[in-house]
């Protein structure tokens, strides 16, 4: 009877124990299963927001993601080969995650390398803006002892750009004075652009019982000069690239709008080495006056014009198609003395694909021993420095990080070539 009684007890309870182990696996096996296969599909969904939608490919070359394993690229297209091999044709790929989960359909242009000629050395820029740029405002004390801001009460805002008053269009902050000056008391008509946005404002000057003379309360730049990097030339259309990033205002931070500028010959006479917090800069100094080149662009991702010959200590060099930059070691070219640029090595951490930053596509860390001891790193002046891997142009440096100067961001050739390119374009037709 204790057999009997103990026997079905022990085979029963072992059933009980082994259904319940393979249930509870298989519970554990259909959870993460699901995470899985919920997360692939969030980063896919990621990774399509990231991705353009287009992209270029050298005639010749196989179409990837950077050294990106993760990202497959399958045709989706009918054609033969032969096709894609052509200069002009344009063909559907999809990405897709492992190879299995699509992220998106994407168009891709066959097209020939460009060839440059690649710079990395000073320029001086000259610049008139197109009006005057408002950089802020202040308090008049009028006849009455009274303190009162006429341009604020009017609603101009620091920023604003001033392009006319009654009508007359304004080049510079000496016929602005002038004019406020011949109508007195008389309200006058302003029209100024704020972003996108013309808006017509009434101001009514005020007679300052300092000078006896009208004001706005207004501070206002017309113009802008400096050094920076020339980052590429193109021997075909005789225009060149540089900066990576707009020329701004040092008060406001807004792009100076461009009416004319000139490109001077610079030369770097020392350096100023940045540590955390605080910047460092490249010191320069305009050799000549006469101008070697006309400034045509002053757009968010760089100055662009046309010269009048072929930079000094340029060299020929094909450029990188945006998908084609990777992670990895590199060099920069840029001029720490005088004008000859010279190359230091430097690593890029991250590449992003993402059109949200387009200066900042890549994160690029300075390695270089030398460079390091003399520059901390990234210093203002580099900016537009060439980025070079694996023998080909893939960039140009944009920006230092305030708290790490060994690291900054770069944006990509191809970019920086299109609006060069369409540039090159409108001065042709100007021409014409």
């Amino acid at each position: 009877m204790r057999n009997f009684k103990v026997k079905p007890i022990f085979v029963f309870s072992g059933r009980i124990s082994h259904r319940r182990f393979f249930y509870e696996s298989w519970r554990i096996f259909s959870a993460l299963f699901s995470v899985l296969v919920m997360g692939s599909l969030c980063f896919a969904l990621y990774l399509s927001s990231q991705l353009p939608d287009r992209y270029y490919l050298a005639k010749g070359e196989t179409f990837s993601i950077g050294d990106n394993k993760m990202i497959q690229a399958v045709s989706s297209s009918s054609y033969p080969l032969s096709v894609y091999s052509s200069t002009g044709n344009t063909f559907q790929m999809d990405l897709k995650l492992f190879g299995l989960i699509n992220i998106k359909d994407v168009n891709v242009q066959v097209v020939d390398r460009r060839v440059v000629s690649l710079c990395g050395t000073p320029f001086g820029i000259k610049m008139v803006t197109d009006g005057v740029m408002v950089v802020g405002t202040g308090n008049v004390t009028d006849m009455q002892s009274q303190s009162v801001n006429p341009a604020k009460e009017a609603g101009i805002q620091e920023g604003d750009v001033i392009l006319s008053v009654n009508g007359e269009k304004i080049s510079s902050k000496k016929q602005l004075t002038k004019l406020v000056s011949t109508c007195g008391a008389t309200p006058i008509s302003i029209t100024v652009r704020r972003g996108n946005d013309l808006q017509n404002l009434t101001v009514s000057p005020v007679k300052s019982s300092m000078d006896n003379d009208y004001h706005l309360g207004l501070w206002v730049r017309d113009s802008s000069a400096g050094i920076g990097t020339m980052t590429f030339f193109d021997p075909n259309n005789g225009c060149f690239a540089g900066l990576g990033h707009a020329i701004c205002d040092v008060d406001t931070g807004q792009i100076m709008p461009l009416s004319q500028g000139e490109i001077v010959e610079a030369s770097i006479i020392g350096v100023q080495a940045g540590s955390a917090g605080s910047p460092g800069q490249l010191q320069g100094a305009f050799v000549a006056d006469s101008p070697v080149g006309q400034l045509y662009q002053n757009s968010y991702n760089g100055v662009y014009g046309k010269l009048s010959s072929l930079p000094p200590y340029s060299q020929t060099i094909p450029m990188a198609q945006s998908q084609e930059v990777k992670e990895g070691p590199v060099q920069i070219m840029t001029t720490v003395e005088g004008e000859k640029p010279r190359l230091f090595d430097a690593y890029i951490e991250k590449v992003s694909l993402s059109q949200d930053e387009p200066t900042k596509n890549m994160v690029l860390r300075i390695t270089d021993p030398e460079l390091l001891e003399l520059s901390g790193g990234i210093v203002q002046g580099m900016s537009g420095s060439p980025i070079i891997q694996e023998g080909m142009l893939v960039g140009a440096v944009t920006h230092v990080f305030v708290n790490d100067p060994t690291r900054g961001y770069g944006i990509f050739a191809e970019n920086m070539d299109n609006t060069l390119l369409t540039v090159a374009a409108q001065t042709n037709q100007n021409a014409a």
